[in-house]
């Protein structure tokens, strides 16, 4: 399993170009060959940047759901809604197509995120509004996670 590691600030081009940060795209250029599939998030208003091999992992997840389970078809749907495939140029740029620009309100300031497996790309006010939001709650919400866990249970 991938980790990805590190938070950046970068500037998105008026057609949805990004500029990845040397540290991430040094991170990514192993996994660069395949492309890299980006998607709309479940929870946020950002999107996930998979590797090719992250996101055939997530799909055989998905592919065991049974599709006659209405709930199931609907999630799948809804998972995979606006997904694209991208490509990182020999610059270490993508192009973020329009309509996941607009999803996640994309315009100049980007953040880059690490988020375990996925980067998460943001606008750059949502990223502050977000961390700043799960900041007044991230103490009971790490003990609620993690706290119940084993040291054994956590390696």
């Amino acid at each position: 399993m991938i980790h990805f590691l590190g938070t950046y600030e970068c500037k998105a081009e008026a057609k949805g170009r990004v500029m990845i940060s040397s540290a991430f795209k040094k991170q990514l250029m192993p996994y660069s060959e395949d492309g890299f599939v980006l998607k709309r998030a479940v929870f946020q208003p950002c999107l996930e940047l998979y590797t090719m091999n992250e996101w055939k992992l997530m799909m055989e997840k998905i592919s065991k759901l049974n599709q006659f389970v209405k709930k199931n078809n609907d999630f799948t749907r809804r998972f995979t809604a606006g997904v694209k495939v991208v490509e990182m140029d020999a610059t270490g740029r993508i192009l973020i197509p329009k309509e996941l620009c607009d999803f996640a309100n994309i315009k100049k300031d980007v953040v880059m995120a690490s988020s375990v497996n996925i980067i998460e790309i943001w606008d750059k006010t949502n990223y502050e509004k977000a961390i700043d939001e799960a900041a007044q709650d991230f103490a009971d919400l790490a003990e609620e996670v993690m706290g119940n866990k084993t040291i054994d249970e956590l390696s």
